[in-house]
């Protein structure tokens, strides 16, 4: 499938959408996740048929869409509104009505959110890799009750000041376990020789990231509880904070309720309920110093809370269907991309 650049002006800033296939084609939307950008989602769309038409956009602070601030007291809604302009964009969807929609680890909050707040714009869903409902840490148990009440170890304060300087000074190597391409090799998937001949560009657009408190990674607050660190109000790991972002009643709850697959890898390192990019779990290994203990601060059970949400989402007319990858990390569509076009395929043929 040939793809293109389009430039879009919605929402007040300028959004890049990468484009391809017939205008009268079955539309099919790619929301990317965090530290990447439209352009992770290359080892898919190459196995796309063309008679799809594949709307992939950069979200603010990625690839190559406008640098605009994240207002993270709105959870994920700055990025799912920017999305939603997109869905009403006639030269990206000319045909309207509900799209096939496929997102990726952040990108499936703001799906969630979209879910939520604009029923009716998707007919059918792939999460592959998704942000729990209750949000990124700071939660104890599969209904989502908060570890602390100032939701310490949540937010901007979590990133890893090495990787955000790396990412910031463009760094490509391999020297450090923190630059971006040691990152990718080691979280965003389980098999290093997954990357492939794709290396190169996938590292490309972690390195895309916009860096700073009105991006990634974001501020923070001082809390007196462990580790010192609460989430700010600013920047994209607010954004998934848990005081910021709970779309658990709210999805159960949505006026329309297509139906999801959700595809994830059993080795996943980022979103798992041993995740390594949570701060309570990292305390639970030593790694973290001063964890004060499993009763006052265990690891989120990312997994769980969000199976349970999605039976909670069958039980109340919706649908769901989980698909697991045996050693796939936290990015299957790369892993394993035959198997995730083939899921995706089969929604689109069903719409």
């Amino acid at each position: 499938m040939e793809i293109r650049d389009q430039r879009i002006e919605a929402r007040g800033i300028t959004q890049n959408v990468l484009v391809g296939g017939p205008e009268d084609g079955t539309p099919v939307l790619l929301v990317h996740g965090n530290c990447s950008s439209a352009a992770f989602w290359m080892p898919l769309v190459r196995r796309l048929p063309d008679g799809l038409r594949v709307v992939a956009p950069d979200l603010r602070g990625y690839g190559r869409s406008e640098t605009a601030p994240v207002d993270a007291t709105r959870g994920l809604r700055d990025f799912a509104d920017d999305v939603a302009a997109l869905l009403d964009e006639r030269s990206l969807f000319p045909q309207g009505g509900p799209v096939v929609v496929a997102a990726h680890s952040m990108g499936c909050g703001v799906v969630m959110q979209l879910l939520a707040d604009h029923p009716g714009r998707f007919s059918h869903v792939l999460l592959e890799a998704p942000l729990s409902p209750y949000g990124f840490g700071g939660t104890r148990d599969l209904e989502g009750t908060p570890t602390t009440a100032d939701f310490a170890g949540t937010g901007g304060g979590t990133g890893n000041p090495d990787f955000v300087a790396r990412i910031q000074a463009g760094d490509r190597s391999a020297d450090a376990p923190t630059s971006p391409l040691s990152v990718l090799r080691s979280a965003y998937v389980a098999d290093p020789a997954s990357l492939g001949e794709d290396e190169a560009l996938l590292l490309d657009t972690v390195l895309s990231t916009a860096i700073g408190d009105d991006n990634y990674p974001g501020d923070f607050k001082p809390v007196d509880g462990w580790p010192g660190m609460g989430p700010g109000d600013r920047g994209v790991l607010n954004t998934m904070a848990p005081n910021h972002f709970n779309v658990a009643e709210a999805l159960t709850g949505a006026a329309a309720k297509p139906p999801i697959v959700w595809v994830r890898g059993d080795r996943d390192a980022i979103v798992s309920d041993t995740s390594l990019f949570d701060l309570a779990y990292l305390g639970q290994l030593g790694l973290v110093p001063g964890w004060p203990g499993a009763e006052a601060c265990p690891p989120q059970p990312m997994v769980g809370q969000t199976r349970a949400v999605f039976e909670r989402y069958a039980s109340n007319g919706g649908s769901y269907r989980e698909v697991v990858y045996e050693n796939c990390g936290h990015s299957p569509h790369v892993e394993r991309p035959d198997e995730v076009t083939a899921e995706l395929l089969r929604l689109v043929a069903e719409r």
